[in-house]
């Protein structure tokens, strides 16, 4: 299996789209290809893919506000899940929250998603207080 960490263009909406209908957690606020358009529009290296065999199999926002730095829609797809997929998201992430400055990752977690719960556990992140943040220190 060839695995790429890129940023996304365009062209990866659909499928992107695709993979956060199958294989992310619950949103208020579906997506579409016209939002994935508009996101990379205002920052072009704000949404990370992995692509295994040509096939996107893992996405990841880093969001920077210059405070924070917000991890959102981490997502793979099931049957790429436990091979690393998730920690190629991450390093790439925090490589480009390190070049921006941040010293701090965030990352929302909805209150019934346990196997997200595991997994940022596992990555180092630790439940910060009551809300649904998970935080890791650069």
């Amino acid at each position: 299996m060839v695995t790429t960490v890129r940023a996304a263009t365009v062209a990866d909406a659909e499928a992107v789209i695709g993979l956060w209908a199958a294989a992310a957690g619950p949103t208020r606020l579906p997506s579409d290809a016209g939002a994935v358009a508009r996101l990379l529009e205002r920052d072009p290296g704000a949404l990370m893919i992995v692509e295994a065999d040509g096939a996107v199999v893992g996405t990841v926002i880093l969001g920077w506000d210059g405070w924070r730095a917000h991890l959102y829609r981490m997502a793979v797809r099931p049957d790429h899940r436990r091979e690393g997929v998730g920690r190629l998201l991450l390093d790439a992430a925090a490589a480009r929250a390190r070049a921006v400055g941040a010293r701090r990752l965030d990352a929302l977690v909805h209150d019934g998603n346990e196997l997200g719960a595991v997994f940022w556990a596992r990555l180092g992140f630790v439940r910060d207080g009551e809300d649904r943040r998970w935080t890791r220190p650069l």
